[in-house]
């Protein structure tokens, strides 16, 4: 079946696929029979036990599945459960399934639970059991476990449990103040701020040019970088494509439609004389009189909105149409740009309209929009003839035609690439995401299938062989080579330069004597630095008062000079917010220290069961 962005195979089979599929689910079932098909695991029951509470297969590989799929939205694209135990994900879910079991464990053996009660309040607030009504429904609640593979009694021994091992850990990790000495070293050190001046260094300043590099030059930096100039190891796709794009323009264009298009979407070329307006409402007649008569006095208009306690920004209405100040559009917009005008009665009482900007009206004639809209019409035709024929391509290829074959007789186009997995390649079909997923996850033997791209098309492809990294002959690297030998050069030259000055400052000379310097009065360990790099600030807050650094980083050279240090502001709403930020996270920290220390107990007193064996044959059944 074809995959598309949003499903797998939801479009009808042929008959002859669908008995294939059904011959094969059975001969699957046959095999599996006895096995515990149903079940994450197997015939395995539980990996390990922490006192008298046992964790279940299923609950590792639930476990194990939740975290593969959170890092996999971390990282934004989907990892693999082999690349996820190569990360030693199985270990950290596994020790975090032994201190849920200690937790539990030691809830049971001291007697804290929960009702009855308790435990249904929190399911019928769930919005996952939530019906259309946006009550709890009681059939969702069963389809929603059963998904799941849960009963109703698993899922709420372990919501009970949760919510006991909530009051547990409440207990334990709750009450905890940071020592004041901590947190006043914490804030001492946290809120110290720099001031300093730096000399930025560019080609430019260099005493002599950078001479031109010899042919010895460039294949002595050739050989020496090697790595710069070598192709990574890719995958050779083979893959045939039908793009809306690429047959868009054959597609016939019916001018009744391009105007009766052009109809229904009126509004975007026919626009209204618009106005930018700003509101300034009062609480009653009188006082929005006395506004206006302050305002021809000479008040500013921005005087009356601060005397309102308001900014700008609150009272701004935005890009606004007549129809949308209802009985004050026809006034507001015969005003001219930059009056004043009011006040006006509006829903929220007496106000002053400011016009800020006239925007004239626009119009876009059909005979100025049409070559867009037929454009629009085209592309939509092309990937409606694509659709309508992707399940003739999915037949085609479940019946062993070859990508050859489609080329030849279904009118796909052919090509051939070498794809780079973790790179974004350079060609038009490298752009879809979904190729690119399958590009990355296609091995050695896979048949190929139609893939739905995002736009309409459809593509389908097949690994060839792996190309092996491979230096670039020097020939054709030779222009990259001399950009890159270049580049180090003017590092090394502008590196050279900068020690010289640096030595010539720490001997008494004036930074500002060898250049333009740009001057940061004070600034936090956390603050920012146009086009600097990230590791500026860091060396800086390194420094002693008065001294000299050179800062190099990929294209940035400069020579730093501390000019004072800075005591932590202890005055001030930012002081205060940055001070009970720190004792919270210092009290947050060592009440997780004393948590882990806990855990950490209670699992070597419960003492734990583990069995490994179980644990790698979930590891390897999981896809």
């Amino acid at each position: 079946m074809a995959k598309t962005p949003t499903e797998d195979g939801r479009r009808p089979r042929s008959t002859a696929k669908e008995v294939a599929v059904w011959t094969l689910l059975g001969l699957l079932i046959l095999g599996l029979g006895g096995f515990g098909v149903t079940s994450f695991s197997g015939g395995i029951t539980k990996v390990a036990s922490v006192g008298n509470i046992d964790i279940t297969a299923d609950d590792y590989a639930r476990a194990l599945q939740a975290r593969v799929r959170d890092m996999s939205q971390q990282v934004g694209q989907q990892i693999s459960m082999q690349q996820a135990l190569a990360f030693g994900i199985d270990k950290q879910v596994i020790q975090s399934v032994i201190t849920r079991a200690a937790l539990d464990n030691e809830a049971e053996r001291v007697g804290i639970s929960v009702g009855d009660a308790a435990v249904a309040s929190r399911i019928t607030a769930m919005d996952n059991f939530k019906g259309a009504s946006g009550e709890f429904d009681r059939e969702a609640y069963r389809f929603t476990l059963e998904r799941s593979n849960l009963t109703e009694t698993q899922f709420e021994t372990n919501l009970r449990r949760d919510v006991s091992r909530q009051l547990l850990q409440g207990a334990v990790g709750g009450g905890f103040v940071a020592p004041k000495a901590m947190t006043d070293t914490l804030f001492a050190w946290a809120g110290e701020r720099r001031g300093f001046s730096m000399l930025r260094l560019v080609e430019a300043d260099l005493a002599t040019p950078v001479p031109a590099p010899t042919e010895a030059d460039l294949k002595a930096h050739y050989e020496a970088n090697l790595d710069r100039f070598t192709k990574p190891e890719a995958k050779r796709i083979t893959y045939v494509s039908l793009l809306p794009e690429a047959i868009a323009k054959d597609q016939p264009v019916d001018e009744a439609m391009l105007r009766k298009l052009y109809q229904e979407r009126i509004n975007e070329f026919v626009i209204p004389e618009r106005r930018i307006v700003e509101r300034l409402v009062y609480p009653d007649q009188a006082q929005a009189d006395a506004a206006k008569a302050a305002l021809d006095g000479g008040t500013p208009f921005e005087k009356l909105v601060a005397d309102r306690g308001l900014t700008l920004d609150a009272i701004a209405l935005g890009d606004i149409a007549k129809s949308e100040l209802g009985a004050a559009g026809e006034p507001v917009f015969a005003a001219a740009e930059g009056g004043v005008i009011g006040p006006l009665q509006t829903d929220l009482g007496p106000a002053l309209f400011r016009v800020v900007s006239v925007l004239a009206a626009e119009e876009t004639t059909f005979d100025a929009a049409r070559d867009t809209l037929a454009i629009e019409f085209q592309m939509d035709a092309a990937r409606r003839l694509i659709a309508g024929r992707v399940e003739e391509i999915d037949d085609l290829l479940a019946g062993g035609a070859t990508l050859e074959d489609l080329a030849k007789d279904a009118g796909l186009a052919l090509a051939t690439l070498d794809f780079v997995p973790g790179k974004p390649g350079d060609t038009t079909i490298e752009g879809y995401p979904d190729f690119r997923a399958a590009a990355e996850a296609v091995q050695a033997g896979d048949f190929p299938q139609a893939i739905v791209l995002d736009d309409g098309g459809v593509v389908a492809l097949r690994l060839d062989e792996i190309v092996p990294a491979a230096p670039i002959p020097f020939d054709e690297a030779k222009a990259a080579v001399a950009e890159d030998w270049r580049k180090d050069a003017v590092s090394k030259a502008l590196a050279a330069r900068a020690a010289e000055i640096k030595a010539a400052v720490e001997g008494g000379a004036a930074i500002r004597s060898f250049g333009i310097v740009d001057v940061t009065p004070e600034t936090a360990r956390n603050g920012f630095v146009a086009d600097a790099p990230e590791t500026l600030l860091a060396e800086v807050f390194k420094l002693p008062e008065g001294g000299v650094q050179v800062i190099a980083a990929d294209g940035f050279t400069a020579v730093v000079q501390l000019d004072r240090i800075l005591p932590a502001a202890t005055e001030g709403k930012d002081a205060v917010a940055m001070r009970d930020a720190l004792t919270a996270q210092a009290a947050q920290t060592i009440a997780g220290d004393a948590f882990a220390a806990f855990t950490g107990a209670l699992t070597a007193e419960a003492g734990i069961t583990l069995d490994q064996g179980a644990i790698n044959a979930i590891n390897t059944s999981l896809p």
